[in-house]
């Protein structure tokens, strides 16, 4: 009977000690899990760059627009804006081969606030489907220090330079708005004249 409550207790003993090693490091990847963000990273090796090939250069996607992409096939540096036309962004990082791994931000234009800016990480490869063909970037993006998780494919455009600067936002086109209808600068109501709502506008004929 002794015996066998030595066993037990041995055994209860041996249990805690195991959770007390196991908890700690069970914790770091439940704060790791989906509901915390997971981290997505590609796992590519680079390869030669092929024959022919030049990460300088202008790209379209469906999406994205026009990158125009400066490099000298070791780094690169780039913009481009959406083809909705509602954001642009900006894009730098180092290529070996075939394979280019960058930063990028996201700006809405005329937009303030947190969900104004993005960034994130990502990567091209560059590839050549046919001799003859266009050359392509396949490649994806991800939010933080994520990589990888959403398409971003663009083909390279022949006979264009790339202009960096061309697809920013002017002064005008990057203001934001925030004043009222009829409100003048400085905050203050534009008075409304009483007599405007009797004005013919200029393309209806005056009452006779």
């Amino acid at each position: 009977m002794i015996k066998s409550a030595a066993m037990l207790g041995r055994r209860i003993v041996h249990a805690a000690l195991s959770l007390a090693l196991t908890l700690p490091l069970a914790l770091p990847l439940a704060a790791c899990g989906p509901g915390q963000g997971e981290v997505k990273k590609a796992q590519l090796k680079p390869g030669s760059l092929p024959e022919g090939g030049e990460w300088n250069g202008v790209y379209y996607s469906t999406t994205f627009g026009y990158l125009h992409l400066v490099s000298d096939n070791k780094s690169a540096s780039g913009a481009w804006r959406t083809t909705a036309g509602d954001a642009w962004g900006e894009m730098a990082g180092e290529a070996e081969g075939n394979l280019l791994r960058f930063e990028w931000t996201e700006r809405k234009i005329g937009a303030i606030g947190a969900d104004s800016t993005k960034k994130g990480h990502g990567y091209f490869r560059y590839t050549i489907p046919k001799p003859g063909e266009p050359h392509k970037l396949i490649g994806e993006w991800g939010l933080g220090e994520s990589d990888a998780g959403n398409p971003w494919d663009a083909v390279k455009q022949t006979r264009m330079e790339p202009k960096p600067e061309s697809v920013k936002p002017d002064e005008i086109e990057g203001r934001t708005n925030v004043r009222g209808w009829d409100e003048e600068e400085g905050g203050e109501e534009k008075p409304k004249d009483s007599s405007d709502s009797a004005k013919p506008s200029d393309g209806d004929p005056a009452p006779p």
